[in-house]
């Protein structure tokens, strides 16, 4: 085949997902046209957006550009079924439901502890080890973080306890995995398992039936009110959780640390090509067992913020799965701060519409299936449908020193 036809055929699958893409923004917009401040009535438009977004996704197909192009189909179908759904449940139920201002507060409150959790997969995964145990280093955080606030009385050293705790649950987990190269995916499940237990049974056996005490003011991580003026910017950021707040220092620090210093390049070389490294005298097991023990308590962060920064109490299994849908985010995020943040956005985003139209009076059979939304995200994120997202080259391969 001439390099005339490559070059011709690779522009021809570039247009085809540029295409799917475009017909994934019309879906989207088929819904968003029903909702505040829109709100409009006459379905002829959502219906010829989402008429749009299927015509372009079958061309896509056509073309080849599958994944794209199913992307579109399936955003077509739900933007004009959400669509219809949203003219039914009558505008001033819309209007109760949909503030933008404070859905995306909710979208930051939710999209914190995916953001600690992918950025401490972040650190793991590009030294080589893939970290699917972020659940359960996110419950431990939540449990010690909460335990730690009620014996001191303060959540400073609650949260220096969780994310003790974190770290040496990422450090058992790390020496099974990179000393006894064990297989990391079991090792991770395992350690999710072994969480679970462990919070289960100290949950039991120190709190009861009574449940986490009432937390004091001092126990709880507090909330930064920096503007009461009333508008869109004091709505959606003028009471946010510290912790919220220290999660964009941590992006910031996270990307000048990896792609910016020379022991990020260290880091990268690790989870990259191991060998290569270990040859120029930089240890892939100390820079390993590191990244997975800062992974440890990054996620732990995470998780005590949902305990003693967001719900102020403990519950078995409170992550429900956060970890999972972090490491989602950053895969998504094709394991890069900025996109993983913008993929913990978007599923804290999708949480938050979630409980909102799940208020709607007319909506209320439809709660549970709202609640779904996060998870199908998940599964349309590690699909690959928007693209596909190539882990660091060592990724989950144990190094055997020789």
């Amino acid at each position: 085949m001439s390099a005339y036809v490559q070059e011709r055929l690779g522009a021809a699958g570039l247009s085809a997902r540029w295409v799917g893409a475009a017909g994934i923004v019309l879906g989207v917009l088929a819904f968003w046209l029903a909702l505040p401040p829109l709100k409009t009535t006459q379905l002829a438009w959502p219906a010829l957006l989402a008429a749009a977004a299927a015509v372009a996704g079958a061309w896509t197909i056509s073309q080849g550009a599958k994944r794209v192009g199913w992307g579109a189909v399936v955003a077509a179908a739900l933007g004009g079924g959400l669509a219809v759904l949203a003219a039914q449940a009558g505008r001033q139920n819309l209007e109760t439901a949909v503030v933008w201002s404070a859905l995306l507060a909710s979208m930051l409150v939710y999209a914190t502890p995916l953001t600690y959790a992918a950025i401490g997969g972040l650190f793991s995964e590009r030294s080589g080890v893939v970290n699917i145990g972020l659940e359960g280093m996110m419950l431990t955080g939540a449990f010690f973080g909460i335990w730690g606030a009620d014996r001191t009385g303060s959540w400073v050293f609650g949260l220096l306890i969780a994310m003790g705790a974190g770290g040496l649950m990422a450090l058992v987990y790390g020496f099974f995995a990179i000393h006894l190269r064990a297989d990391q995916i079991v090792g991770g499940t395992a350690i999710n398992f072994l969480s679970l237990g462990i919070t289960g049974y100290l949950f039991i056996d120190i709190y009861g039936s009574n449940g986490t005490p009432n937390l004091g003011d001092a126990q709880q991580i507090p909330d930064i009110s920096i503007s009461h003026s009333g508008n869109f910017f004091a709505q959606v950021f003028g009471d946010l959780n510290l912790l919220i707040w220290v999660s964009f220092g941590v992006l910031v620090a996270a990307y000048l640390f990896v792609f910016r210093t020379p022991y990020g390049l260290r880091l990268r070389s690790v989870g990259e090509h191991p060998r290569a490294a270990d040859t120029v005298g930089i240890s892939v097991f100390k820079t390993r067992y590191a990244a997975v023990t800062f992974s440890g308590m990054l996620s732990a962060m995470g998780g005590a913020y949902l305990s003693i920064g967001f719900v102020h109490s403990f519950n078995q299994n409170m992550t429900e799965g956060r970890g999972f849908i972090a490491l989602a985010a950053l895969i998504f995020g094709k394991w890069r701060p900025a996109g993983a943040f913008g993929a913990a956005l978007l599923f804290g985003f999708s949480s938050a519409l979630a409980q909102r139209l799940g208020t709607i009076p007319n909506w209320s059979s439809y709660a549970v299936l709202f609640q779904a939304l996060p998870y199908v995200l998940t599964l349309i994120a590690v699909a690959g449908v928007i693209g596909r997202s190539i882990p660091p080259a060592a990724d989950g391969q144990p190094y055997q020193k020789q």
